[in-house]
């Protein structure tokens, strides 16, 4: 009779986005994790199943190094976020305000067609919320170019840590095959 040799697996299933499809599976075949399927998501989202052999060798070293690439990548897309959000926020609001501003005239030029200084100041407040509205993008572009620079050189220091972590995994699991 024929001896097998048994495996038994650990099995994981993780949703990404699809855009991150590539990068994940990279990082987690780092650790030693193979990808068995991938199913996409109507939400633009990937389901990536994979297992990996429990009696890994440097198991715990590899979980560690595994939860700290895990932690690196949120904090990578956070930053990434955070590049245009303040600058979205205040666009948003300054929008609302000049478009206000730009209704208000409208208003005074609108209800009072009798009076000639009420549709001369709606006229003023009209040219001034068009304005405003039309100063927004640069505004916008300006606070998110200012953001970008000062998050920049973070996200590529943490990618840099990213790709440490997953050579560092990728080195524990090959430690042995050499």
């Amino acid at each position: 009779m024929e001896e097998k040799n048994f495996i038994s697996y650990e099995y994981k299933t993780v949703i990404v986005k699809a855009a991150e499809q590539y990068r994940a599976t990279d990082m987690y075949e780092a650790f030693g994790w193979e990808i068995n399927s991938t199913t996409s998501n109507i939400a633009g989202k990937v389901t990536l199943s994979m297992k990996r052999d429990r009696k890994q060798k440097h198991k715990q070293e590899l979980a560690k190094l595994e939860r700290q690439a895990e932690d690196l990548i949120v904090t990578i897309d956070s930053l990434q976020r955070s590049k245009t959000m303040g600058a979205s926020i205040f666009a948003y609001i300054f929008g609302i305000v000049s478009v206000l501003i730009l209704g208000g005239g409208m208003c005074l030029v609108m209800l009072m067609e009798n009076s000639t200084p009420a549709i001369v100041i709606g006229i003023v407040l009209g040219v001034i919320g068009i304005a405003l509205c039309c100063i927004n993008y640069l505004i916008y572009r300006k606070l998110a170019d200012k953001k970008i620079r000062q998050v920049l050189p973070i996200i590529d220091a943490n990618e840099e840590k990213l790709a440490n972590l997953l050579e560092q995994g990728n080195d524990l699991l090959y430690a042995e095959l050499i």
